[in-house]
């Protein structure tokens, strides 16, 4: 069967993240939604997404296809049944379709003549930018079962200090030196070739991706995610760093997520509470203004490309968009648009061939090269969201 990721309803919901992927390449829990459902299904998936992401997410039809909500992690129960469905067949959250097998022309399929199939769990999804730290502990747990099922993790060095009843699961190639592992309150998962450095604490739920790296003295409570070839110092709390990113210093980020290739100057520090306790207001793209979360801890929301310099402050809640270059003295606003520079008095335009060469620097530290497919889609992201910055 040729399983196929859509975007779905809530793709707008999930900006800044999916202004530069599909949904599916979203980081939650370990890895990507797209790893953990092909680390379920045993194939490869691709995705049905917006037509600027097109060329680089190619979508593959075959005469037949099983389509899946990118935003559903593959729950054991989830993943018997999409496993399962035949044409015409398909599986509903309350009004939300979850997965269905049809033709390959989905835009014209009418889920009034499928056969509802019932599903007696619960499901595991997201449809708001803070679901993605809110609910990274389920997550977490759901890919450490997909990950290390039958499989043996490498020995915990003798240095090392660990507690707890959850394990704790090391890949080859890993290193870790004189740290403390307190699985007590979640599983704790340590990629290939990983590094954990010495005086480092770390509280799980945890996941460290490939190649990744806390430095010194890192402080880390779950639910925590950091993507691979990724590198983490300071404090962090329940959020998630995606691949290829920087916070190597002190400073404390919390109830945040930081998309791919940023970097977070030395001691930047992030708000996740307010000094009154009331809810957060998050700035939402799908409405055009500030949204209530409903939580009472919500820190940073960063996309791709993003940067900021030392000291630098975000208060409670802050969006900052793709591409944008943050600094200066005092507190970020609270929205950010992409491409922004400077952000926190009067910012001005990132110009597109001056972020562009800052990428490309940026890329080019973890050998990584900027492609064209890239420039083209971050020239879109740079054009779709040119009415929000001020020239």
């Amino acid at each position: 069967m040729n399983y196929i990721l859509f975007d779905g309803p809530f793709r707008d919901n999930l900006l800044p993240f999916t202004y530069t992927r599909p949904l599916a390449d979203v980081e939650w829990g370990i890895g990507s939604i797209r790893d953990s459902w092909e680390r379920g299904l045993g194939c490869a998936t691709s995705s049905i997404t917006e037509d600027y992401l097109s060329e680089k997410y190619p979508a593959v039809f075959f005469e037949q296809n099983t389509f899946i909500h990118a935003a559903y992690l593959p729950t054991p129960e989830l993943l018997e049944a999409v496993s399962k469905l035949t044409e015409g067949e398909a599986i509903f959250n309350g009004d939300d379709i979850v997965a269905f097998s049809g033709s390959e022309e989905m835009e014209a399929t009418n889920f009034e003549q499928f056969k509802r199939m019932e599903l007696d769990a619960p499901f595991l999804f997201i449809r708001q930018t803070w679901d993605l730290f809110s609910k990274n502990a389920a997550a977490i747990a759901l890919d450490f079962d997909l990950i290390t099922a039958d499989r043996k993790s490498e020995p915990i060095p003798a240095s090392v200090q660990t507690q707890g009843g959850y394990p704790i699961f090391i890949e080859p190639g890993a290193q870790l030196h004189f740290c403390s592992l307190n699985a007590t309150e979640g599983p704790i998962y340590i990629g290939k070739n990983a590094q954990i450095m010495e005086g480092s604490l770390v509280r799980g739920p945890f996941a460290l991706g490939a190649f990744s790296m806390l430095k010194m003295g890192a402080k880390i409570y779950g639910a925590t995610s950091v993507g691979a070839y990724s590198k983490v110092g300071g404090e962090l709390n329940n959020s998630i760093v995606f691949s290829y990113s920087n916070k190597g210093h002190e400073g404390f980020l919390g109830n945040s997520v930081i998309g791919s290739w940023c970097n977070i100057g030395a001691d930047t520090n992030t708000s996740n509470m307010k000094n009154s306790y009331e809810k957060v207001r998050l700035w939402d793209y799908s409405q055009e203004r500030f949204v209530h979360t409903g939580l009472q801890f919500c820190g940073l929301m960063m996309g791709d490309h993003s940067k900021c310099g030392i000291n630098t402050m975000f208060n409670t809640g802050t969006v900052v968009g793709v591409s944008a270059n943050v600094f200066g003295a005092g507190f970020v606003k609270n929205f950010v648009p992409s491409f922004s520079w400077g952000g926190i008095q009067n910012s001005q335009t990132f110009t597109f061939e001056k972020a562009m060469q800052t990428a490309e620097a940026a890329m080019a530290r973890k050998q990584e090269i900027l492609e064209e497919e890239d420039r083209e889609i971050l020239m879109e992201v740079f054009k779709c969201t040119a009415k929000w910055r001020k020239n």
